[in-house]
């Protein structure tokens, strides 16, 4: 599956998205006629559709689509996968690293299907716990390895520009199926991340 391009989330529903942006806009005090404001509404639209267009994406056709069957039986593990995703209480930025690894059960997967899976569910409104589960259980379920793990590490601009204003505060979530549940198979992880 292929991502659509910038270009293309400029057509559905712009014009709506648009005029919302410009309502906010003129609501906070900002004239939506100044120059430089001028095309901000059109491309707040765009950039917002482009943000989220992990609600279009199918993450198990990406795995299903490039699935191989392979006699390897150790730990395959990808890390430091740049993640950007939108904060659904806030609607702001977090940002950070995803290292997913999985022990195949006689199939392996492309490896860049992994972080197209990751931007999928990143490219919806997300909190990060849930963005955990869902790329976990996504793996987990369609390759049926003997084990799947996945560590996210993560800064949120809803907690550094606003409310608690923590400017150095990360969150880390974590998820274990299978062989990883063993303490030594996720100690060994563990030690190929850090």
């Amino acid at each position: 599956m292929s991502y659509k391009t910038y270009e293309e989330y400029t057509q559905p529903f712009v014009g709506e998205i648009k005029s919302n942006y410009l309502s906010i806009l003129e609501n906070i005090g900002e004239d939506p006629s100044r120059s430089g404001i001028l095309k901000t509404p059109e491309r707040a639209a765009k950039a917002m559709q482009f943000l989220t267009q992990g609600y279009e994406m199918d993450p198990q056709k990406i795995l299903l689509g490039a699935m191989f069957e392979e006699d390897y039986d150790d730990m395959v593990l990808i890390k430091d996968i740049e993640l950007y995703s939108l904060c659904e209480h806030h609607m702001l930025p977090f940002f950070g690293k995803v290292h997913i690894a999985y022990i195949p059960n006689g199939k392996i997967v492309g490896l860049s299907k992994i972080p197209r899976v990751v931007d999928v569910f990143a490219r919806r409104l997300q909190v990060q716990e849930r963005l955990t589960r869902d790329i976990l259980e996504c793996i987990n379920n369609t390759l049926q390895p003997k084990g799947v793990a996945i560590v996210i590490e993560a800064q949120h601009m809803c907690m550094m520009m606003r409310g608690v204003q923590k400017q150095n505060s990360a969150t880390t979530t974590s998820g274990f199926r299978g062989a990883f549940r063993n303490q030594e198979t996720r100690n060994e992880f563990l030690k190929l991340i850090s």
